[in-house]
């Protein structure tokens, strides 16, 4: 992975979408050796226009503009230790925010930045960020209720990337990257799932949810068809 940054550094992004009365997203390029690849930053406004930063990514001054338009950056979100490369900029653009990141992996994070808090309370009860049971409190995960209904926003543990041509595209849905359905890559199951048990209950409880509309993931493409079926799915996929 590239280096956190030590200055705001933009790389090639797209605009800023409104998704709900609560909810812009943002999807960035991340050049990679084997090419690019994408990754998502979720922006949630709370009942006082506070913003929380879910997975933050360095734009430029016109989107960031929108942004700041919608409301103000209070609370930043990395999500793990991996999610870091502009947690710094970010904190030093707004020196006021909060920084949350999961107990698991305060310590690899706090090589980037200081970690305010690893829980939250947002002070909004339609916003909750929860640690993922079964990663060993290495990662994230979003429940935010909104008047289109609910809206589950995870990190890494869920993608929704679709297959590639060539050597890297065969090798990516090897590791279980790339699919034509969302998935729990096999890379991520290894590294991240350290009990499945625990993990395939949380899916099954999101997956019981009401009114769960949609599910924004951190790389690839927002999940909005039938999302409990996904979740399921997933789920039945651990027990195998």
């Amino acid at each position: 992975m590239p280096k956190p940054f030590a200055k705001w550094t933009v790389l090639p992004h797209g605009k800023v979408c409104r998704l709900d009365d609560k909810l812009l997203t943002v999807v960035g390029d991340l050049h990679m050796p084997f090419g690019d690849f994408p990754r998502r930053m979720t922006v949630v406004r709370l009942l006082d226009a506070r913003l929380v930063i879910f997975s933050a990514i360095a734009l430029d001054e016109a989107e960031m503009r929108t942004l700041e338009d919608f409301g103000k950056p209070a609370f930043l979100v990395v999500p793990n230790d991996i999610h870091r490369m502009d947690a710094k900029v970010w904190k030093d653009r707004y020196p006021d925010m909060i920084v949350i990141a999961p107990s698991g992996v305060r310590d690899k994070v706090e090589e980037v930045v200081h970690v305010d808090q690893t829980s939250v309370d947002f002070g909004d009860p339609s916003v909750h960020l929860m640690t993922v049971p079964g990663t060993d409190a290495r990662d994230v995960a979003l429940v935010v209720e909104t008047s289109s209904g609910t809206t589950l926003v995870v990190n890494d543990l869920i993608w929704n990337v679709r297959s590639r041509p060539g050597f890297f595209g065969w090798m990516f849905k090897v590791m279980g990257i790339t699919g034509l359905e969302p998935r729990i890559p096999f890379v991520v199951e290894r590294h991240e799932i350290k009990d499945k048990r625990a993990v395939r209950a949380q899916l099954e409880a999101w997956a019981s949810m009401s009114d769960l509309n949609r599910i924004i993931v951190s790389h690839g493409s927002i999940v909005t068809h039938d999302p409990s079926r996904v979740l399921s799915h997933l789920a039945q996929d651990l027990a195998a």
